[in-house]
């Protein structure tokens, strides 16, 4: 961390996708993403996508005049946790399918529901059938 007086105008931060944990290698796929201008000790990096597991980061510090070496590059990990959703227990209006999920406003479960109720003549229309509950 630099101190208050020192002569640190902003920061280069640089970032790249890897298949690899651990240290960056030699011949590296990616190109190095470079963001500019960072004036805390602090930055957060949105847009990021899961669609690699690791990445590598550097940084370096610059002033009016120059830029410092880049610092040793160090390699996070970016997990993403895979979920699916459930067709029976979701709300009415929802039409779930494996990986989408589309709002229906005309409530699909509900008139689902009643189309099997007009099929399936032994059933009794109590509360506990009902399609609101």
């Amino acid at each position: 961390m630099p101190d208050e007086d020192s002569k640190i105008d902003h920061y280069v931060l640089e970032y790249r996708r890897t298949n690899f944990e651990g240290p960056p290698r030699a011949k590296e796929d990616q190109p190095w993403m470079v963001i500019e201008g960072i004036k805390g000790t602090e930055y957060t990096l949105t847009g990021l996508k899961f669609d690699m597991k690791y990445m590598n980061f550097r940084v370096r510090a610059c002033n009016k005049a120059v830029a410092g070496e880049f610092s040793e590059p160090v390699t996070l990990e970016t997990r993403a946790f895979m979920f699916r959703l459930d067709a029976s227990t979701c709300h009415q209006n929802l039409r779930v399918e494996e990986l989408s999920v589309e709002w229906d406003a005309t409530g699909g479960k509900v008139q689902d529901v009643k189309a099997r109720e007009k099929d399936s003549k032994s059933r009794t229309a109590s509360p506990v059938n009902s399609p609101a509950r």
